[in-house]
């Protein structure tokens, strides 16, 4: 156990409270992720840690209070998590460039090292493959990114998509048409369009066909120009529906692929196309590799728990 302490001087009592957070909670998950008892004395925070840069975590904190930047429970663990791992992935790099805003105007910035990879590849390459596990960001920022640039009117079309394959329930028994039987499996990308363009904004252009959402057999025999273009939970699409898929690409266009290889659901006599494509075009200079891990998990705590004891 080592002696930590860091005055407040510089705050004011809103300050404070920011930092804080709701009833202390803040100063809560600081004692958890670096086991400390940390309290507050008059200006100072102090304690004792067995886990070093308690410090380094409240310097990054006390930055975006003073810049006057939002912080939630996620900001906080995150941060804490990256200094106690040895990481020490600063603010200023994480928050220099945000991926877009929601739909109450809130800015949306990475919020792991990997996710600041992500970005970057996306904005540098006009196709991007994505690894990763679930809670990563993989879906969200993808489709962030892909708002931004609508809202920006460098494409004229967002066009997402995913492979409908059964997990234990047939389509035939599910109720509905067609597209009440898909939609359940495009859900994710809904709560993400929803999230940063509003329920009534987003069906407006699902009306218009600025935005298109489908399953991948849609894709088929079409030629995507001016638009970006998601394929998402690509670990399920055949090595054949990937090619299809890839070659629909089309001028002033950018793909965007993700998957997670741990949850392929294709029948075991069925190779996954994302995994085949993986290694097929690692040599292809102008698409982009991303690969977050479970250090770049941005759910409860316990997923990443429960992510590396599946692995172990």
């Amino acid at each position: 156990m080592s002696r930590v302490s860091r005055s407040m001087k510089n705050l004011n009592a809103d300050q404070r409270r920011v930092l804080f957070g709701p009833n202390d909670h803040f100063i809560q998950i600081l004692n958890e992720v670096f086991d400390c008892d940390l309290q507050v004395d008059a200006d100072e925070l102090v304690g004792e840690c067995k886990n070093d840069g308690l410090i380094q975590a409240l310097d990054e904190m006390i930055q975006l209070v003073l810049e006057n930047k939002e912080m939630n429970e996620v900001d906080v663990r995150v941060i804490a998590e990256n200094f106690v791992e040895g990481k020490e992935v600063t603010v200023e790099r994480l928050y220099d460039r945000p991926v877009g805003r929601s739909f109450e105007h809130k800015m949306i910035y990475p919020k792991t090292m990997g996710q600041k990879i992500l970005l970057d590849t996306l904005m540098e390459k006009d196709m991007t493959f994505v690894s990763g596990p679930a809670g990563t960001g993989k879906t969200f920022l993808a489709v962030v990114y892909a708002v931004t640039q609508l809202r920006n009117e460098t494409v004229k079309r967002l066009i997402v998509t995913r492979p409908v394959v059964e997990a234990g329930e047939n389509l035939g028994f599910l109720p509905g048409d067609l597209k009440e039987k898909v939609d359940p499996y495009l859900r994710p990308i809904y709560d993400a369009l929803y999230f940063t363009l509003g329920q009534m904004q987003t069906e407006r252009y699902i009306e218009k066909g600025i935005i298109e959402i489908a399953p991948l057999a849609y894709m088929r025999g079409r030629t995507l120009d001016d638009a970006i273009i998601i394929l998402d939970e690509a670990q399920n699409t055949t090595t054949m529906q990937m090619k299809m898929f890839l070659t629909r690409m089309g001028f002033h266009s950018k793909m965007i692929i993700t998957g997670d290889m741990t949850q392929v659901d294709l029948p075991s006599s069925k190779h996954s196309g994302f995994v085949d494509a993986l290694h097929r075009l690692q040599d292809i200079d102008e698409i982009g590799f991303v690969n977050l891990q479970n250090t770049d998990v941005v759910r409860h705590p316990l997923v990443k728990k429960i992510l590396t004891h599946y692995e172990d």
